[in-house]
């Protein structure tokens, strides 16, 4: 038998659970000011990460279309005064401008943290070849570096499309 108060579920779990509830079904117009309202929770590393969940989701789904770079813009003041979660909209606003194909300095991309490189290296996103010669000759771990040269070989058979490249023998 345990002790009942160690079966109950901390509060800031639950918060956590209703935070991203919520932020699933914000309509958009209202998404700046409920972001803006998590991160005045009063654990602000549970709320920093709330967000941080949420910008991965609507990120990642708004990253190859049109309406990306303004509600990046939208949400970047919002999140300015909050390291983890306006670093993380950097990162996807960097991801979204390399998928783009919009010129970077090679610097943006090596400097950038180890989840970006991973993330720019995985299958999940179009990232050109430019980008994933660099990783795969500089990126920061061998991970990133691995993945970014199977990318460069296998990437567009591994998304679906035909490649004129053939991987060395």
């Amino acid at each position: 038998m345990t002790a009942p108060h160690l079966d109950e579920e901390p509060p800031e779990h639950r918060r956590f659970a209703r935070y991203l509830e919520a932020l699933e079904a914000v309509p958009e117009e209202a998404e700046a000011e409920l972001v803006s309202a998590v991160l005045r929770d009063r654990d602000a590393t549970m709320a920093g990460s709330a967000v941080v969940r949420h910008l991965d989701r609507r990120a990642a789904g708004l990253l190859a279309g049109p309406h990306f770079t303004e509600w990046a813009r939208r949400l970047a003041e919002t999140v300015a005064a909050h390291d983890f979660p306006a670093r993380r909209l950097r990162e996807w606003s960097l991801l979204h401008a390399l998928v783009q194909d919009e010129a970077r300095s090679p610097g943006e991309l090596l400097d950038a943290s180890d989840w970006l490189q991973r993330t720019a290296a995985s299958r999940r996103f179009a990232t050109p070849p430019t980008a994933l010669a660099l990783l795969a000759e500089r990126g920061r771990t061998r991970r990133v570096r691995s993945e970014a040269s199977r990318m460069l070989w296998y990437g567009p058979v591994l998304r679906g499309r035909s490649s004129a490249h053939e991987p060395p023998v």
